[in-house]
């Protein structure tokens, strides 16, 4: 499919204001500008000079974990019976038949990581997928993509609900710090049996094979914290374990940008298109991604939905603009920036040829209420057309 007379915004260059782009396939097979437009007889779509973004990213929702409009019957973010559960797979609990997968597509954003929620010290394997598909298996971009860790008031209130551990932060901490210990200590056994061949592997435990990759760097640790504390928390741990960590809302991190900075953190902000439901979201302000930014942090703009529908992730990149953000930065952190941090910037974030031909088109600001997409491609198929 060619696709010509479109501004085309690749989110690592520059903006090629009379372009076009070819898609072979799944994946963009070339573009440039309408000055060296190749010609063909395969199908065109003239954008009439709209503007042309790849598809937008959200790097932390539950999408397909908690179901629209289902109670008991469609939750199955949290398994709160146990706080560590490192050897749970969100992809054994994601629905894409989630009528909120369309809303998704319809809204242009044509990749999100989901998984479990943050009622356990440690929670399982977060997985990025596209959002048009019926099939898990099919529309995995990356499988896992990171580790669900949690810190803070969420534990705290389910298990003191529960009258178990954890019912305070450091209990939390504790429970993380010794998983941790078991699975080190799981893969010295392994190391010293491949080496040894008289000595016996230890007996199968899931949840240490699960944390394996997590301690030698492979998959990275999502840390969910909010405050200033928790935040700070989290990068003890992962010092102590030299683990690569993302922070994952940060809402106190523009207290403490500098500090952030300093630490080599990046962040999953959001969300800020809500209230102050928990203690934890006092210092809530959609002045956030802009103050970490601003900072020189790694910073992408999320939604955490259903906290804030899925939907939704362009108004809260242009709440963020509106507030300060840098508005090239705002559509960068719905974009490549999240790509990037959740390692699948090969395939998906910026227009590249190579990638993914998931591509939306607006006429207008897709930061702003009025704006819907024209066109939605995934995979280099349209999916959704005004």
């Amino acid at each position: 499919m060619l696709l010509k007379q479109v501004r085309i915004h690749t989110m690592e260059g520059a903006v090629i204001e009379n372009g076009w782009l070819r898609t072979e396939e799944t994946v963009i097979a070339g573009f440039g500008s309408m000055e060296t437009c190749p010609f063909t007889d395969e199908e065109t779509f003239d954008g009439g000079g709209a503007d042309l973004y790849p598809g937008f990213v959200d790097a932390h929702t539950h999408l397909g974990m908690w179901e629209d409009g289902l109670g008991f019957e469609g939750d199955d973010g949290n398994e709160d019976t146990d706080p560590v559960t490192p050897h749970l797979r969100g992809i054994d609990a994601i629905n894409p038949m989630d009528r909120c997968f369309t809303e998704a597509v319809e809204a242009g954003i044509t990749t999100v990581v989901t998984g479990p929620g943050s009622a356990n010290a440690i929670g399982g394997q977060l997985a990025a997928m596209k959002t048009y598909g019926m099939c898990i298996d099919d529309m995995i971009v990356k499988a896992p993509v990171a580790m669900k860790f949690a810190l803070g008031e969420n534990p705290k209130t389910v298990y003191h609900g529960k009258s178990q551990a954890p019912v305070t932060r450091m209990a939390t901490a504790a429970l993380i710090r010794e998983q941790l210990s078991k699975a080190r200590r799981y893969q010295k056994q392994l190391e010293e049996a491949a080496a040894d061949e008289e000595l016996d592997e230890p007996e199968y435990d899931a949840k240490c094979e699960a944390l394996l990759p997590v301690l030698t760097g492979e998959l990275p640790a999502h840390f969910h914290a909010h405050r200033c504390d928790d935040i700070f928390t989290a990068i003890r741990l992962a010092k102590e374990f030299d683990l690569k960590f993302t922070i994952v809302h940060g809402t106190q991190g523009h207290l403490a940008a500098k500090r952030l900075k300093a630490e080599g953190v990046q962040v999953l902000a959001g969300p800020i298109l809500c209230d102050r439901s928990k203690p934890e979201l006092r210092d809530l302000t959609p002045a956030n991604p802009g103050v970490l930014a601003s900072a020189g942090i790694e910073t992408a703009v999320i939604t955490d939905h259903p906290v804030i529908p899925i939907q939704y992730l362009p108004l809260c990149a242009g709440l963020a603009a509106r507030e300060g953000m840098d508005r090239e930065a705002a559509l960068r952190a719905i974009t490549i920036v999240p790509a990037r941090i959740c390692g699948m910037e090969d395939r998906v974030g910026s227009i590249a040829v190579g990638k993914d031909a998931d591509l939306v088109l607006f006429d207008a600001d897709p930061l702003t209420l009025a704006a819907k997409p024209r066109l939605v491609m995934v995979n280099g198929k349209v999916v959704a057309k005004a």
